[in-house]
């Protein structure tokens, strides 16, 4: 249960920071408020490709470690 928690807690930082970052650059660049859904999907793109190939663990877009995240299979982060 605490994995789970954790995991929607990660979640909703996530797409609450990547909602942020598509509502400030569309104000920075001064462009239609409807941009901000596009960027805010570049920048969930670019956070899975760092976290599954560069600090997360392979296959998953996780930035919890192996042990907290429920996508970690059973026995590798226990």
């Amino acid at each position: 249960m605490q994995k789970l928690v954790l995991d929607l807690a990660e979640r909703s930082m996530w797409t609450g920071a990547e909602a942020a970052l598509g509502l400030a650059a569309v104000e920075l660049a001064d462009i239609p408020v409807w941009w901000a859904a596009p960027i805010a999907l570049v920048a969930a793109s670019a956070k899975s490709w760092v976290a599954g190939r560069l600090i997360g663990r392979p296959g998953t877009a996780s930035t919890l470690p192996a042990a907290k995240d429920p996508a970690t299979p059973s026995g590798l982060g226990a």
